[in-house]
């Protein structure tokens, strides 16, 4: 693992382009060991592509992205390499519907790591009830709620204990309920496991108190670095327009819906 002082994630001058058209551009930003980050921003701000560039699915047409110093690779080996540092929670928790819960998150373990049997199970069995779901094991994703469903995801996410965690919208389509008690797993990890943990979100009021640090992206670029109070306490009218949820503002929210900049 590198030095505590090395950053997690590191973005400098980067450019990311998809169909032709640019959708993010001068990129600059640094995401320390050991904290929580919400990346925030209208739909179709970019967020997500973001999210794709860290995780080396969309390379950068300019500049570099680098993960715990090491930028990331292009080649298919290194992506794979890379990649068992990384947790990913999908938006749409990706858990394959014929297979019980456990076996869910035992797949990552059985792709990545020569454990046996006992041991495996062992370590599925630590990671559900790292989430509250100890004994839902034996359930299918057919059987439970949006926030059971987004825990077993997340369960799965941290099957290999990776340094990163990387949640695509956690929160589509929970509850108040289940979008405080995801919030509030993923700040435990964080702090317990010192896990590195990135949110995208547009759900502001729900992910910014148990963040360390907010970055909002709009109009192609990233308009806001720095702690929550300082973003709440911003009086910058694009970011008070996001923050407030006014129709009128700097972002034009009428524009048509890009469906390449999530």
């Amino acid at each position: 693992m590198s030095q505590p002082s090395v950053p997690a994630v590191r973005l400098s001058s980067v450019r990311l382009v998809r169909g032709g058209r640019v959708i993010l551009h001068d990129l600059d930003l640094l995401i320390p060991q050991g904290s929580m980050t919400a990346v925030l921003g209208p739909s179709g701000s970019g967020k997500s592509t973001l999210l794709a560039a860290i995780t080396g699915e969309l390379a950068p047409v300019a500049g570099q992205v680098e993960v715990f110093g090491t930028v990331v690779p292009r080649s298919a080996r290194g992506l794979l390499a890379m990649r068992k540092t990384l947790g990913v929670l999908l938006q749409g928790n990706g858990l394959l519907t014929d297979l019980t819960v456990a076996e869910n998150v035992a797949l990552p373990l059985r792709a990545h790591a020569r454990l046996p049997e006992a041991q495996l199970q062992q370590r599925v069995q630590a990671k559900l009830d790292a989430v509250g779901l100890g004994a839902a094991a034996d359930l299918y994703p057919r059987e439970l709620s949006g926030g059971m469903a987004r825990r077993a995801a997340l369960a799965r996410a941290i099957a290999l204990d990776p340094p990163l965690l990387l949640c695509d919208e956690p929160l589509t389509g929970l509850d108040p309920i289940a979008s405080g008690v995801i919030m509030r797993l993923l700040r435990q990890l964080n702090q317990t496991l010192g896990l590195t943990c990135v949110v995208i979100s547009h759900h502001v009021r729900e992910t910014l108190p148990v963040c360390d640090q907010a970055v909002v992206i709009a109009n192609g670029t990233i308009m806001f670095e720095g702690s929550p109070a300082a973003l709440s306490a911003s009086t910058d009218p694009l970011l008070r327009q996001f923050l407030n949820g006014d129709p009128d503002g700097p972002i034009a929210f009428d524009a048509a819906p890009r469906k390449d900049a999530a």
